[in-house]
């Protein structure tokens, strides 16, 4: 059992350093710094490992469903299509974070990373996110067969034309380039503006939860000022008639 540990620690500890080292590897190939075929070469043995990972856990797992869910952006940051795709992989340092509560053990667990899930698999964000990513990357996979443009330029297209900016620099030329855009723009456009109210619903929704939970709290502030106003005011009117209990006995002790 805890040679078994120590091998899942020390696989979770290699997963971190080769999404790091991918991501980091992005970052360069972007700031145009070292060798670009180097840097290329080391993307694509990165993706083929990630890859294999992806694939011998989707064989082992015992829950295919549930993986194919929890596991979305791992698929995302295999796409073949632009290095950028490395960066989902950094959903997977989230998943390790979590499996080894270790926001718990620095003590800093708790309504942060609970409105985090909340959003993220309550309000159906990751399965709209999928589909949208999913849309946007089959419509450039097509769009750069059809009209004999590079995978970059395609998905730029892609992107642009779900997100409705359609700056124009990229337009489909044959008939089924057009039928793609059409499908896109249906199906993108529709996918996104889900996707963009779910956002909206959320934050809307907490703003109006805090609004409610401050408004509740005022109320129970007020009636536990009102119950302690009535508990003195009581106690005031004893104090009263016990004073004018002692000015009778004195008016008659007087006398």
């Amino acid at each position: 059992m805890a040679k078994q540990s120590r091998g899942l620690i020390a696989y979770h500890v290699g997963v971190t350093v080769l999404t790091l080292g991918s991501v980091l590897n992005v970052c360069l190939l972007f700031l145009k710094w070292g060798s670009y075929p180097l840097e290329m070469a080391i993307a694509n043995v990165l993706l083929a490992v990630f890859a294999i990972d992806y694939l011998v856990r989707l064989i082992v797992t015992k829950d295919r469903k549930i993986f194919l869910i929890q596991s979305a952006f791992d698929l995302l940051g295999i796409i073949p299509l632009h290095p950028v795709f490395a960066f989902f992989r950094l959903a997977r340092l989230v998943r390790l974070i979590r499996f080894h509560h270790l926001f718990w053990r620095l003590g800093i667990a708790g309504k942060w990373t609970q409105a985090y899930h909340r959003f993220i698999y309550k309000t159906g964000f990751i399965y709209l996110f999928s589909i949208s990513v999913a849309i946007i990357v089959l419509s450039a996979f097509l769009f750069s067969l059809t009209e004999k443009q590079t995978l970059a330029n395609s998905l730029w297209w892609a992107v642009t034309t779900a997100t409705t900016v359609g700056y124009g620099d990229e337009t489909p030329h044959t008939a089924f380039g057009k039928i793609i855009a059409s499908f896109l723009m249906f199906g993108g456009i529709g996918f996104i503006g889900l996707l963009t109210s779910t956002i909206t619903d959320f934050f809307t929704s907490r703003a109006e939860q805090t609004a409610t939970a401050q408004e509740t709290q005022q109320q129970a502030d007020i009636t536990t000022l009102l119950t302690k106003i009535d508990t003195l005011t009581g106690k005031v009117d004893q104090l009263q008639t016990k004073l004018d209990r002692l000015e009778k006995r004195s008016e008659k002790h007087d006398k």
